[in-house]
């Protein structure tokens, strides 16, 4: 899942999308060690820690509200990348090889260690009991993808996207294309009226859920082979965004701008959103409001919605201020976040089970899991991928034992269906310039 494949003397790494990218999986990491701490009632995590943390649990609730919506833009532009760099075959080949792989030989490497600490898992208190070998094997479609349901909704919008492109390709489409990213290059600095715009898709199919409250987040199909549709909305408008939002100069500079606001709103939609939870869920000390259950679900998905879309342009004007410039440390984890993400969680699971009656106070616990978990992770990357075929599978390329500076992202050549290759190659200067730019 890298960038690039090849390094070219003029060209340099998008840091900054790259780094938002890689801190998206390692915030999946931090919101799967601290699941077990969060005071919910009815448990949805395999085991309850005693002492739970309301801390822990904004965390990871802040984090479910904007991780994956801010990783599949990501991955969407660097897919539009791989695609106009070399056709349907580079997008194919890195379809299959790069997640395909991953996602075929790596479920069985780790779901068997997970299923492993979930049989342990009920020798303890607070454990959640589950069918067991009852339930195995699963009738199709249902299947436990577990952490690995990003890989699987990425191999079905590679497919849209392919197929998508063909039926633009063959309508003869590039004039309406530029016209369209005109309009849109025009309308960037309207960044108000688009980050609700993009809110709405996912607004409605919340609001069509009868059964979804917002600590849900976006429903994953990490239990199914058939994507739900609000992943297909969520995760598909947010990887579609590629174009619009990331591949627009102007709007780009205008969330470098404005990364303070969009933050600040962010955070107040987020915490509205964390009470209105808690109101809903019944929880100790949560205000009681005279309305309806349905009204608070309709109030919460209008707010949730948009704060999707708001956190995630406030992460992303963050990563293009203050991660534009080549950072060793954040190139190294930017690399190593995809296999540390695949990994982690029969570790993480397994050292929730091993704390969890430890008389200790959850912050302290969530920062042992942390702590004891990343160092071997990352220690494997090191001497097992980085340098390895392993690495050329997950990220691409081989890494050199002596890091360069740059590592190329190879801008597409213009063509007659030009406009998302234009609007790739100005993104591409934008940030470049950005990278260039002395230190104050």
């Amino acid at each position: 899942m890298s960038p690039s494949t090849a390094a070219t003397p003029t060209s340099e790494r998008l840091h900054a999308l790259d780094a938002l990218r890689g801190g998206a999986l390692l915030l999946g990491i931090v919101l799967h060690a601290a699941m077990s701490f969060v005071p919910a009632t009815p448990r949805f995590w395999f085991i309850q820690d005693t002492h739970p943390s309301l801390l822990l649990g904004l965390l990871t609730f802040t984090i479910h509200v904007f991780g994956m919506t801010a990783f599949f833009p990501m991955a969407g532009f660097f897919a539009r990348m791989s695609f106009h760099r070399g056709g349907v075959g580079a997008l194919s080949g890195t379809g299959c090889s790069e997640i395909g792989l991953p996602l075929v030989i790596g479920w069985p490497i780790v779901f068997t260690p997970m299923a492993l600490v979930v049989i342990w898992a009920p020798a303890f208190p607070m454990a959640v009991r589950t069918p067991g070998a009852r339930g195995w094997p699963p009738v199709l479609p249902n299947f436990p993808l577990a952490h690995l349901w990003f890989l699987y909704v990425l191999l079905e919008l590679y497919v849209a996207m392919l197929l998508l492109r063909g039926a633009i390709v063959r309508l003869d489409a590039p004039a309406r294309c530029e016209g369209s990213s005109a309009a849109s290059s025009q309308g960037s600095c309207e960044i108000h009226w688009l980050r609700w715009i993009l809110a709405i898709p996912i607004g409605i199919a919340f609001c069509l859920d009868q059964r979804w409250i917002n600590v849900m987040g976006v429903r994953t199909p990490d239990q199914s082979l058939i994507t739900n549709a609000q992943a297909w909305i969520g995760f598909g408008t947010a990887s579609a965004s590629a174009g619009c939002c990331i591949g627009q100069v102007d709007l780009l500079r205008l969330l470098e701008r404005r990364w303070l606001p969009q933050l600040l709103l962010a955070v107040g939609l987020i915490l509205i959103s964390f009470v209105l939870s808690g109101v809903m869920l019944s929880a100790p000390g949560a205000p009681k409001l005279p309305v309806t259950f349905a009204t608070l679900r309709l109030v919460s998905a209008t707010l949730y919605a948009p704060a999707i879309w708001i956190s995630t342009f406030a992460v992303l004007g963050l990563a293009v201020r203050f991660m534009s410039g080549f950072s060793p440390t954040w190139r190294y984890l930017a690399d190593a976040s995809y296999w540390l993400y695949l990994i982690h969680m029969p570790i993480v699971m397994a050292l929730q089970v091993a704390v969890s009656q430890l008389d200790w106070s959850a912050p302290i616990k969530f920062a042992i899991i942390l702590a004891v978990a990343l160092p071997p992770m990352l220690a494997s990357y090191h001497l097992l991928v980085r340098f390895t075929f392993i690495g050329v599978v997950l990220n691409g390329r081989r890494a050199p034992r002596e890091a360069a500076h740059v590592v190329a992202v190879e801008a597409p050549p213009r063509n007659n269906a030009g406009c998302v290759e234009g609007t790739v190659l100005r993104t591409a200067e934008l940030l470049l310039r950005r990278q260039r730019r002395p230190a104050h």
